[in-house]
């Protein structure tokens, strides 16, 4: 996605960056808080209002746990194996593929899921157990993945294109290794705060 959706791509088909990437940033948040409002409002039904803070919090360590193991095991993580449909780009205008492309990307499960933190963002908004909750938490979820974008604002020409491509590369580990470092910090610190 990030190799595709650039000025220098962007200008090859006769569309504007800015507004491809408004749209993808916008379909990306609107389709993570809509997954979000739902996961809340399943959340108000299925579990008791009773259920106190810290029994919630422990239910996000445990998933925290879960998801700082199916991370550090060789492999993909479960889930979907496909990503968009890259004709689009041909076919559509660029406002529209950015918005399909965006919420594809911020419903979390229906393209190639990355690391398990993403099974763990689906249960916070459960958790919450409110519809608003819940659409804030995934809201926030897709407009992340939607601004990723913003990274490749640079590339204007070929040899950009191919330095980014890269420096993807080379940080593929390291991004991984980040990413199993704030699931452990998150998983010490939802451990304390459920503590009595």
């Amino acid at each position: 996605m990030l190799a595709s959706i650039t000025p220098l791509g962007e200008r090859g088909r006769h569309a504007r960056w800015p507004v491809t990437v408004s749209a993808f940033v916008l379909g990306a948040t609107v389709a993570g808080a809509g997954v979000g409002w739902l996961m809340g409002a399943v959340g108000s039904v299925v579990l008791p209002g009773s259920i106190p803070e810290a029994a919630r919090i422990g239910a996000l360590v445990v998933a925290l746990a879960a998801a700082v193991a199916l991370d550090l095991r060789p492999g993909a993580v479960p889930g979907p194996r496909r990503q968009v449909n890259e004709r689009w780009l041909h076919e559509l205008r660029g406002w529209v593929y950015g918005l399909g492309f965006g919420a594809q990307l911020g419903l979390a499960v229906t393209t190639v899921i990355s690391s398990a933190a993403t099974y763990v963002c689906l249960l916070a908004a459960l958790l919450t157990g409110d519809a608003a909750g819940g659409a804030l938490v995934l809201g926030c979820f897709g407009a992340v993945r939607g601004l990723a974008l913003l990274a490749v604002a640079h590339i204007r020409h070929p040899d950009q294109l191919l330095a980014m491509q890269a420096r993807l590369q080379r940080w593929r580990e390291p991004a991984q290794r980040l990413v199993l470092g704030l699931e452990t910090a998150l998983l010490a610190l939802a451990a304390v705060w459920s503590l009595p």
